[in-house]
């Protein structure tokens, strides 16, 4: 459980670029998204055993659900998750002490989200670059990952993409 919902939590938040001081269209952020970046002081991405690779994001009311493809040793696995719209738009809470913020958006090619979990006692932030296609690392969004993340210490974690790569055919 641990490493698969850390994983997951690691992998989601949003922040509206070109949206900002507008309130997030939750429902253009549902759908496909592949992760192409993660920024953390903590470094945790590279010690997880389990790569997340992608995210479909379904929304029902103020409940979002999470369904995360990730790179376990070689194998795919999929996991489900939900988590409940809070006081702010964009922002969700998740089981165990996570939430998940939409940082900047243009909702058609990248999503910046920043994460902050609760684990094994200590708090975590993490900030992390999704895009929607399975072959462009560098949509418009990196400039802006890069922007939000000069001081954090930058992680940028291309992934091979065959588990995002069989979620995404599995729900088209």
């Amino acid at each position: 459980m641990e490493a698969g919902l850390l994983s997951v939590i690691l992998g989601a938040v949003l922040v509206p670029g070109d949206t900002a001081g507008q309130e997030l269209d939750l429902q253009k952020t549902v759908g496909f998204w592949r992760e192409v970046g993660v920024a953390s002081s903590q470094n945790l991405a590279p010690k997880t055993p389990k790569r997340l690779e992608a995210v479909f994001l379904t929304l029902s009311g103020d409940r979002l659900t999470v369904k995360a493809a990730y790179n376990s040793s070689g194998s795919c696995e999929t996991e489900k998750i939900v988590g409940s719209e809070v006081d702010v738009s964009g922002r969700f809470v998740f089981p165990g002490h996570r939430e998940i913020h939409v940082v900047d958006t243009d909702y058609a090619q990248y999503a910046i989200l920043r994460v902050a979990l609760q684990w094994r006692g200590r708090d975590f932030h993490v900030l992390k670059y999704f895009t929607r296609s399975l072959e462009d690392d560098y949509a418009p969004g990196f400039w802006r990952f890069r922007e939000l993340t000069a001081d954090t210490g930058l992680y940028l974690a291309a992934r091979q993409g065959r588990c995002a790569k069989l979620l995404k055919e599995e729900l088209i």
